[in-house]
């Protein structure tokens, strides 16, 4: 904090001026001066440093926050595209994953298909043989009577 401008010689002369004794406006502005020199008072050119001060904290502060929010923006940017990039892979496993799935399961219906033709034949097969049995049995006894 810088003092108060303070001219005891000036003072001294306008006490004396005013009627005052040399040796009483000595005492007075003494202790005039000793009273600026002891009170801690800010002056507008202190105020203006400070506030320049102030300032120049203020934008060394905006500019770290800034830093910050561009930092933590590619970071996040980053994460977003690495996930991206996870969840893509995951799609392609998955769709390869779902399209053997479905080459598995084709073959298994063939195969199917191939048991029931297999089985249809073999019944068919059968069934002719009782048929023609039966037809025989029929004419066995038509031929006895």
């Amino acid at each position: 904090m810088g003092q108060v401008a303070f001219d005891t010689q000036e003072f001294v002369e306008t006490l004396e001026n005013a009627g005052l004794p040399k040796e009483q406006a000595k005492a007075i502005s003494i202790a005039v001066r000793k009273s600026h020199e002891v009170a801690d008072v800010a002056t507008k050119r202190d105020l203006e440093d400070v506030r320049k001060d102030m300032a120049a904290r203020f934008e060394k502060n905006e500019a770290q926050i800034a830093d910050v929010r561009k930092d933590l923006s590619a970071e996040m940017n980053l994460r977003f595209e690495k996930t991206d990039a996870q969840i893509a892979d995951v799609r392609k496993d998955l769709s390869a994953e779902i399209s053997n799935v479905r080459k598995d399961l084709s073959s298994d219906i063939a195969l199917v298909r191939k048991d029931v033709e297999a089985l249809t034949n073999s019944l068919l097969i059968k069934l002719s043989a009782v048929m023609l049995g039966i037809v025989s049995a029929a004419t066995a006894i038509l031929k006895f009577f």
